[in-house]
């Protein structure tokens, strides 16, 4: 999944509105005193034999423990880490979106549930009164009348026993837990929630549990968090691709002016030498309030994927090139974007993966040459290419997986050439997928090949004009978010990163128009090896001899029919 500066930068149901009338009148709880909408008692904690069977292969409680092991271990003395849970997202009115959980809380913890925060210790605390605690998850209550409307809650003693938690309570017992919050002398957080909703029933939902943190902890009221963003990606990504980097964030300080009160990002906009930045970087440390250290510990290990995650990912991408390959042998030129899109997608359903790692891109000719595109709705493709950047979530892990192809079932002469440049570009990016190396040699080396392709092919006149034509970096990593966590140092085995080099020629380009509306991206998942990589997608394919000959093929979809609807 493209994305310009991709490099340089890695983001249950909830009770609907009690207000609604549709539910006041069909189930009579207008009528209802509060006290008799609220369970009666406490509900003994989720047992397995309660709920059916789930999938075996979930991420077990001892890697999330591990996990944050880890990250304490590496927290600086005296130091808390807070981590939020994700924020509920509204679609409208009183329906939200599919919760997804904030990826960091659950490769922490494993709870996938909203209303919820993280804290680790470096040295044991007492929480609740209780001594010696080093991590303590409050979390949202049981609630027998709210479960029967949107699934089971896990609560403070199935959270503690089920995920191993050391210390759980009830997110309502998050401000009066005596915590100490002056006492430490680092309070780590990162990305601090502000979409939040304030749900007047909910005293502990996540708006309160965030203002709770930033009273208690003494967050300062002006404190803005899009500077503070900017501030930590500075400190993380501003030394190992400065002269881009300062480019680009010069360009949203002027499309954000208040980006300007922050004397870090004005003296690093100004330096002109990597010595000069790293001074800028150097003279303001993160404060006692640090939200940059946390993500950079996190960025180092989510990074590197242990076995239990990439046989996660394996499953995600393999799903992924089986979308790719039943959709090669169905295409045709009289279907239309959004057919393609859900054939892909049944597909990741029919394998068990949950979701989507992304909205899926569809782009026939003209709509394959926008990056993002992801409308889909063109209603017939006719004979130009398809770009199809579709790829699966499996378990939270997200593959990302694009393949170009002629709906015809054979590629034009014109077709051909930018696919075989696009293709020989991804071959090169492969070969500089190697341990040790900088993480932008892949991307550098796509470059030189597509400069040089379009150059000789009459495109363009300069070789430094291959930006117009190929506007993205060609890796970025890959895990519980589709561009995932990372240093952006140099690779190292267990790292994924995607190698995806494009070329998109629109409409009205300087160049014969023979090339317009033409728009390839080739996208594989690379796992770093020690001698090497590993294209983790390969079952996908990528040559024009081999695109073709399974187009011809019969798929196992074939005779899946719908009647017309007249």
């Amino acid at each position: 999944m493209s994305r310009y500066f991709d490099a340089v930068f890695a983001s249950p149901l909830r009770w609907r509105r009690a207000t609604s009338l549709f539910v006041l009148s069909c189930f009579g709880l207008a009528a209802l005193p509060v006290a008799a909408q609220q369970p009666a008692s406490v509900p003994e904690p989720i047992t397995a034999s309660e709920a059916p069977a789930r999938p075996g292969d979930f991420l077990s409680p001892a890697f999330h423990k591990q996990r944050r092991e880890l990250l304490r271990a590496q927290l600086p003395a005296g130091s808390v880490a807070v981590v939020f849970a994700a924020p509920v997202r509204n679609r409208a009115n009183d329906v939200d979106y599919v919760y997804h959980q904030n990826p960091d809380f659950h490769y922490l913890t494993g709870y996938e549930e909203p209303d919820a925060v993280l804290l680790l210790f470096k040295e044991p605390r007492t929480v609740g009164g209780q001594p010696g605690v080093t991590e303590a998850l409050f979390t949202q209550p049981r609630n027998p009348a709210r479960e029967q409307w949107t699934g089971r809650r896990l609560g403070a003693a199935g959270a503690k026993g089920q995920l191993q938690l050391q210390f759980a309570a009830d997110n309502k017992d998050f401000a009066a837990a005596g915590i100490k919050w002056a006492d430490f002398d680092k309070v780590l957080f990162d990305n601090l929630p502000t979409d939040t909703r304030d749900d007047a029933r909910n005293p502990a939902d996540l708006h309160n549990l965030v203002a709770t943190f930033r009273q208690q902890s003494g967050v300062p009221a002006d404190y803005n968090p899009t500077i503070s963003e900017w501030e930590a990606n500075v400190r993380r990504y501003g030394l190992t691709r400065s002269k881009g980097f300062a480019e680009y964030l010069a360009g949203q300080v002027k499309e954000n002016p208040a980006l300007a009160k922050s004397a870090l990002l004005r003296d690093y906009i100004a330096a002109t030498t990597d010595a000069a930045r790293k001074a800028a970087i150097e003279a303001r440390p993160p404060g006692r309030l640090d939200d940059a250290t946390l993500g950079e510990e996190l960025d180092a290990l989510r990074a590197v994927k242990t076995p239990e995650e990439l046989a996660l990912l394996r499953r995600a991408i393999r799903i992924s090139a089986q979308g790719q390959r039943e959709v090669m042998k169905l295409l045709r030129p009289d279907m239309g974007e959004m057919e393609v899109q859900g054939l892909h997608e049944y597909v990741y359903r029919r394998y068990g993966a949950e979701f989507q790692g992304y909205p899926s891109i569809v782009g026939g000719g003209a709509n394959g040459c926008i990056l993002h595109y992801e409308t889909n709705d063109r209603q017939r493709l006719d004979n130009d290419l398809v770009l199809m950047d579709c790829g699966a979530e499996y378990h939270g892990y997200s593959a990302d997986v694009t393949r170009t192809a002629p709906p015809s079932g054979t590629f034009s002469p014109a077709q051909r050439q930018i696919y075989e440049l696009v293709l020989a570009a991804q071959e090169a990016g492969f070969a500089a997928c190697k341990p040790g190396a900088a993480f932008d040699a892949p991307n550098k080396a796509t470059q030189d090949v597509v400069a040089a392709g379009l150059q000789k092919l009459g495109i363009i006149k300069k070789k430094e004009d291959f930006r117009q034509y190929y506007p993205h970096g060609a890796s970025h990593y890959l895990g519980l978010d589709v561009h995932d966590r990372g240093s952006y140092g140099p690779l190292v085995p267990g790292n994924v990163i995607t190698v995806e080099p494009g070329i998109y020629i629109p409409a009205g380009s300087p160049c014969d128009p023979k090339w317009w509306n033409i728009g390839v991206r080739i996208e594989d998942d690379a796992l770093i090896t020690a001698t090497g990589y590993e294209n983790l997608s390969a079952e996908a394919p990528r040559t024009v001899a081999d695109i073709e000959k399974l187009m011809a093929e019969p798929s196992a979809l074939e005779g899946f029919k719908l009647p017309d609807l007249k």
